[in-house]
């Protein structure tokens, strides 16, 4: 993953609760299978150990198909498993520290929640944006304020980034949100709890390119 090439479109969040007590490492393997190309592993209640097996294992899958695995916000385990990148919020790890403990060539990513997050220090410093969220929703409730259509729109005119959209991202708004701006999309429960993994992600991808086909900006 080069910070001048993101050539990612639908981008995994993997929440185990949201798998409906199907095995998470076939859930992930699934949507793999149906055109997931980037995988981000957030356990934000793990304990470390457990955190770094899990990831490790993901990790083995992932390599599989060729998909690079991010680690949200633990700088440490992204060290340890030797993960493709890392994915800060604005109260996460530090982004510099965290670039200078896993070095220049990982990828790293920045949520950004409003557009005064844009300006702050260092958030130049991310390869790519996390715009969090485009619509509110329950699997992150942390957040202030969602960006909406038009506000990702601004977004995209103010930054020449790579913009990744997460915040109740379904199949039904999948293409506005593409044609409004974002480069990549980042699902949780529309692939994590969908019947079949696979088919939800093939379907997503067919949205993606449609989006892609009627940009507005």
């Amino acid at each position: 993953m080069k910070p001048s090439i993101f050539p990612y479109k639908l981008y995994l969040v993997t929440d185990e609760a949201l798998c409906l007590g199907r095995d998470f490492f076939w859930v992930v393997e699934e949507a793999l299978k149906g055109g997931v190309d980037v995988v981000q592993i957030r356990e934000k209640l793990l304990p470390l150990e457990d955190f770094i097996r899990k990831a490790e294992q993901l990790k083995a899958i992932c390599e599989k198909y060729h998909v690079p695995l991010i680690i949200n916000d633990s700088v440490e385990v992204a060290k340890i498993v030797d993960a493709e990148g890392l994915h800060v919020g604005q109260e996460d790890a530090n982004i510099m520290e965290a670039k200078t403990t896993l070095g220049s060539g990982k990828a790293l990513g920045l949520s950004l929640e409003n557009m005064g997050d844009l300006r702050k220090p260092f958030s130049e410093e991310a390869w790519y944006y996390g715009v969090s969220p485009i619509y509110a929703t329950p699997t992150k409730m942390d957040t202030k304020t969602e960006w909406g259509l038009e506000g990702l729109a601004h977004l995209r005119k103010a930054t020449d980034k790579p913009l990744v959209a997460i915040g109740r991202v379904k199949i039904e708004n999948a293409a506005s949100i593409i044609s409004h701006g974002a480069d990549c999309l980042a699902v949780v429960s529309g692939i994590c709890s969908a019947p079949s993994p696979a088919h939800a992600a093939e379907a997503f991808r067919k949205k993606i390119e449609e989006g892609s086909n009627h940009q507005l900006w």
